[in-house]
């Protein structure tokens, strides 16, 4: 099976597994060069290249702000399928990252989590 991103190449059954992304920016702040890094890590080995970026710097364009109506930044929008989602933040957390995109269950993240929460609660 070939894959692609940008959906080059793609059949009208694959196109439905295709995950439309924008990344909104704003210039070369360190939140979101973190961000553009981290999405494409999780893209790169998550994705399996079924998936569209568009990253929109909102320095440049900030009237492409309203359509999706960003409210901070760095944001990860994810339009389709629907429904759509937002992330809010660098994209430094994986698992929330990938439960946000509906590609994982909230369960699995708190298997794979498990060893992170080392803190008793009272």
């Amino acid at each position: 099976m070939n894959k692609k991103a940008a959906g080059n190449g793609k059949s009208e059954a694959d196109a439905g597994k295709m995950l439309q992304l924008r990344l909104y920016v704003a210039g070369q702040t360190p939140k979101s060069l973190a961000a553009l890094s981290n999405l494409k890590r999780i893209c790169t080995e998550h994705l399996d290249g079924e998936y569209e970026l568009e990253v929109i710097d909102l320095v440049k364009n900030p009237q492409l702000a309203q359509g999706d109506q960003i409210l901070a930044i760095p944001t990860l929008v994810r339009n389709l399928p629907v429904p759509i989602r937002k992330i809010i933040g660098d994209l430094s957390n994986v698992d929330r990252v990938l439960v946000g995109l509906d590609l994982r269950k909230p369960e699995e993240s708190e298997k794979s989590g498990s060893s992170r929460s080392t803190g008793a609660k009272a």
